[in-house]
């Protein structure tokens, strides 16, 4: 288990939030934290600690006014700490190359790739064809409704009709060198992981997965080790030190370890 350190970038803010709150009505969101350091401070941090795949997340739609304001923190971050970070939020194959050449190791994709609730394979086939699938990674952020967690899109407001389950993951792996999957129900509340998420994902191991969501103590950890049987990555946001939680980025590294 593998700690992937986060930058998560809203309204040109490096923020933690409450992931089932974002809006881009308004580009509202409860926010956890809010810092008074900008994105390259943390890449900075992260790379003083040899930590790679970690992820920067633009939260800000592309029709938002802030839109512009917080891809140019990211470009900060990818230029504090070149081929150490990825970055997601509206990636599509006319702009993956933007990224990597500013020093992303990798683009992070969700929305782009789904059409009517579906995954759309053309679309997965041209960011391939754009961004190399060595350098791809698909967000599968989900929620669960009538009992399965099915991904969400749209800065996750929008569910489709695709549900998490190993034929999804099967099909999927080849076009990606990674998975990212948010609880996103659990995302920034820091009340345990989805241990039945957790448990589906840990049952599947075919290419790297970094799961985020609801991690809040040391134990928390451990239970993702357990349920995941140790072949999970994480990334832990509001729970974190660095973000004003009580979790020592130090220790979290240990344990990880």
């Amino acid at each position: 288990m593998k700690f992937r350190p986060c930058i998560d970038i809203h309204n040109g803010k490096v923020k933690q939030i409450v992931g089932g709150s974002l809006s881009d009505d308004g580009d509202r969101a409860i926010e956890n934290f809010v810092s008074e350091h900008d994105g390259a401070y943390y890449a900075e941090i992260y790379k003083d600690h040899g930590l790679c795949g970690g992820h920067v997340i633009i939260l800000n739609g592309s029709e938002s006014q802030y839109y512009e304001e917080s891809k140019q923190q990211a470009l900060s971050c990818l230029r504090a700490y070149p081929e150490g970070l990825m970055v997601g939020g509206s990636i599509t194959p006319e702009n993956a190359e933007e990224y990597l050449k500013a020093g992303a190791s990798h683009v992070i994709v969700t929305s782009y790739v789904f059409r009517d609730g579906m995954v759309d394979y053309d679309r997965l086939e041209e960011l391939v064809k754009a961004a190399g699938k060595e350098h791809l990674v698909l967000d599968l952020s989900c929620r669960k409704r009538d009992g399965d967690y099915y991904v969400v899109t749209d800065r996750w407001q929008k569910f489709t009709d695709e549900k998490i389950w190993p034929g999804l993951l099967d099909g999927l792996r080849s076009y990606a060198d990674e998975f990212l999957i948010h609880g996103v129900d659990a995302e920034g509340q820091a009340s345990g992981v989805e241990r039945e998420l957790v448990e589906l994902l840990g049952s599947w191991s075919r290419i790297p997965v970094t799961y985020a969501g609801g991690i809040g103590s040391y134990s928390d950890l451990e239970d993702l080790r357990v349920w995941g049987r140790d072949r999970l990555d994480v990334t832990i946001g509001s729970a974190l030190d660095l973000f004003g939680g009580e979790m020592q980025l130090e220790k979290v590294l240990e344990i990880c370890k």
